[in-house]
């Protein structure tokens, strides 16, 4: 009876053994589908990171065009205003003609027409009417006739079509819309958007929104600094009227049906500002993604909202999840199988699922941190990234190194690196690659970034930042290196200190040219008082040379040749300051100097070689000839005592055209043409410290008796005085170039007539 009741608990602790197996397959068979779940979660959520991603750069390429397809728009007005040269009264048919040549109808998608809208004066209305009648528009008329003060009309527009003929004459000024515009565009002097308008050229058969941009024309040569002077110097508009269901045409490329967008005039999006909405914007539900941004368009604002298109979510990636799920079902499948088949050993059944579902995780973790690396490195780097294995080769290539190098990845992957480099910078390369390849520390590629010359597939060098990291053996050996043009940092460096030049140059030309204004105006008026009381004692002492009686003629001739020697001092003087009387005349310096050699020759002595050259066709210019002769031969000596009793003075004529914007530094001339006179000397030449005093009256270096210190300043005076510009430029040692600049003249040239005026040398 105790084995009968001993029995029953037999067969159930069989039947749970039994079913042991299956219960241990049925939970690993779980775990392995709570993973698998898990990596569902993961691969869905990545995919939709994906997808907003593509729709943010998507909004940024949509924003971006937008913005770049106005800029152009605003590019082909300023040309317009360009070929009008500062003025709106040219003939139709020349407006047709480029308007035709720029092929704008077929270039510019939304670009109704090219119009001129000219600003009618206050009084003019029936004047303007009646002139554009008188060219074949019988009708004309401006529009509407109430209109306000000051009156506009569209007098140019191209294509001049039916549609844009409802515009012509049209008074754009009297809607307040585009008043608001054209207000602004002429007070900024720049291009300038209209809000939301219906176009004149609709002609009130559509409703579809639109929008103007005008660019300001002003009269030529008239200054617009300031607000005012803008108002009055303006003839009128060059403009476009656009469309815009036809400007957004096209905006995007093949990606625009991704997404819906809608354009708002203003800052609010209110249904009345609405200025365009893309096909299937106004589809039901609510999309996955939307943003709303808001754009500055040449002073206007607008606000664009994007959302993502049905065809942008329908790009959402559910096939990698979805490969996951089956994955994960099929291994849990047989991982529970293999456990149902050997739960003889529950523990090493146990570790197998442990095993297993530890590998699939690590799995999907070094694939998902695989992605990341590669993603980051490649896709969203700033600078250029290069990798290259240990015998030297490119691994991986981004678009930045692209644009650096001007190679393609398929053309660079594969390629030596040393081909990135210079040819003299090669061969250290391979050496240092050669170490690192046999095992040694390569110090000279891993460090800090290293500033270098690279290679462009052009030929031309590019300044460039390396940051070298090597990476380790077990990783396959090799580098990576980010690469960063620093062609931009370079420029500006160079910008900088070509601008500190010139500015530490303007402050030095400015002083000098301060200084010797002064000591202009103290010389001048000293000449001047000096000059009139040497009149008064020159005719005094003539009237008593007349007379017979005691004075001594003797003392009398010595007060006549002070008197002329104080006379010849007060010419310099007003040379110097610019006042001295000039008698002009047309001159070929040229002839001036033939007629004038022998006295040079004199001047200059036996001992020193004199050379004159001159371009065959010398342009004429208008001096007077005497003084200009007297500068010259003041130069000349004193570029013989510079010399020493030896040497070479080299007196040379050219023509000189100094082009518009060029930079003006001291003693340049300004923009123009000019007779350029050169005397030269291979003397011992002046140092910086007496240069800057060289053209003040009575400072000499010569011994006391061998100079007035007037000879440079008289000849400043002169120059200046008639309209040219002198530059002086020394070297101790190398000797000293005086250069004269005279503007040309464009008259005839007659021969001159008057003689060297030789007792006027000193």
């Amino acid at each position: 009876m105790q084995q009968t009741a001993n029995r029953p608990p037999a067969p159930m602790s069989a039947s749970v053994a039994g079913h042991a197996p299956l219960l241990m397959a049925l939970l690993v068979f779980v775990l392995t589908l709570l993973v698998t779940f898990g990596a569902w979660s993961s691969a869905q959520r990545n995919a939709e990171a994906q997808l907003h991603e593509a729709f943010d750069y998507r909004t940024r390429d949509m924003g971006y065009a937008i913005g770049r397809r106005l800029l152009v728009y605003e590019q082909v007005l300023r040309g317009a205003r360009g070929y009008l040269r500062g003025s709106v009264d040219l003939s139709r048919a020349e407006f047709s003609e480029y308007y035709e040549v720029l092929r704008l109808d077929q270039s510019f998608p939304g670009l109704e027409a090219l119009a001129v809208a000219t600003l009618i004066p206050p009084g003019a209305l029936a004047a303007h009417e009646d002139k554009v009648r008188a060219e074949g528009f019988p009708n004309y008329r401006v529009h509407p006739a109430e209109g306000g003060q000051p009156q506009t009309a569209i007098t140019h527009i191209e294509p001049f079509n039916a549609r844009n003929l409802r515009a012509f004459g049209y008074d754009m000024y009297s809607e307040p819309v585009r008043r608001a515009a054209m207000a602004a565009a002429r007070d900024s002097g720049q291009a300038a958007l209209s809000g939301k308008v219906v176009l004149v050229q609709e002609g009130g058969a559509s409703l579809d929104a639109g929008f103007l941009m005008y660019l300001p024309v002003y009269r030529s040569g008239r200054d617009v600094d300031t607000v005012e002077q803008r108002r009055t110097a303006l003839l009128g508009w060059i403009y476009s009227p656009f469309r815009m269901k036809d400007l957004m045409r096209g905006v995007g490329g093949i990606a625009a049906p991704q997404l819906d967008v809608e354009i708002y005039d203003g800052d609010h999006m209110a249904p009345d500002a609405l200025l365009y909405r893309s096909p299937g914007a106004d589809r039901a539900g609510m999309p996955r993604f939307s943003t709303a941004t808001r754009m500055e368009m040449t002073g206007r604002t607008w606000t664009v909202r994007m959302a993502s298109s049905a065809s942008l979510e329908a790009t959402l990636d559910h096939d990698r999840p979805q490969m996951v799920a089956a994955t994960g079902v099929v291994l849990g499948f047989l991982v529970s199988l293999v456990v149902w088949l050997l739960a003889g050993s529950r523990r090493r059944a146990l570790q197998l699922a442990q095993a297993m579902t530890l590998e699939l995780r690590e799995s999907h973790d070094r694939i998902a941190a695989d992605e990341r690396r590669f993603k980051t490195i490649l896709e969203t780097a700033h600078d250029g990234f290069v990798a290259i294995d240990r015998q030297g080769r490119i691994t991986d290539w981004n678009a930045q190194a692209t644009r650096i190098f001007g190679l393609e990845a398929a053309q660079a992957i594969g390629s030596p690196a040393e081909l990135l480099l210079p040819e003299e910078r090669r061969a250290a390369f391979r050496t240092t690659l050669d170490a690192f390849a046999r095992g040694a520390v390569a110090s000279a590629l891993a460090g800090p970034p290293t500033e270098t010359e690279a290679l462009h597939a052009s030929g031309r060098r590019v300044p460039v930042e390396l940051a070298v990291a090597l990476l380790p053996p077990g990783d396959g050996g090799g580098a990576t290196v980010f690469v960063r043009d620093i062609t931009p940092r370079r420029e500006a460096e160079a910008r900088e200190l070509q601008r500190q030049q010139r500015l530490d140059e303007a402050r030095h030309a400015l002083a000098r040219a301060q200084k010797l204004e002064a000591v202009g105006k103290l010389t001048g008026g000293v000449a001047h008082d000096f000059n009139n009381i040497l009149h008064i004692i020159s005719a005094n002492v003539q009237l008593m040379l007349r007379a017979e009686g005691p004075p001594s003629r003797k003392r009398l001739h010595n007060v006549l040749d002070a008197v002329d020697r104080g006379s010849k001092l007060a010419g310099q003087l007003l040379a110097f300051a610019r006042r001295q009387p000039l008698h002009p005349s047309v001159v070929d310096v040229a002839q001036l100097l033939e007629r004038s050699d022998s006295l040079l020759q004199r001047a200059v002595g036996d001992d020193i070689v004199l050379e004159r050259t001159a371009v065959p066709d010398l342009w004429p210019t208008l001096v007077d000839p005497n003084q200009l002769e007297h500068v010259l031969l003041n130069l000349v000596i004193n570029a013989r005592d510079a010399m020493e009793g030896n040497g070479r003075i080299a007196l040379r004529l050219a023509n000189l055209t100094v082009a518009a914007g060029a930079s003006q530094l001291e003693g340049e001339p300004a923009p123009g043409d000019y007779v350029m006179i050169t005397v030269a000397d291979n003397g011992h030449g002046m140092p910086p410290e007496v240069m800057e005093h060289a053209f003040e009256p009575f400072f000499t270096t010569k011994p006391e008796g061998k100079g007035t210190g007037l000879g440079l300043s008289m000849a400043h005076g002169f120059v200046r005085q008639s309209g040219g510009q002198i530059r002086l430029e020394s070297t101790p040692g190398a000797g000293t170039t005086v250069t004269i600049y005279l503007p040309r003249y464009t008259a005839k040239v007659l021969p001159v007539l008057a003689e060297p005026d030789i007792g006027a040398h000193p």
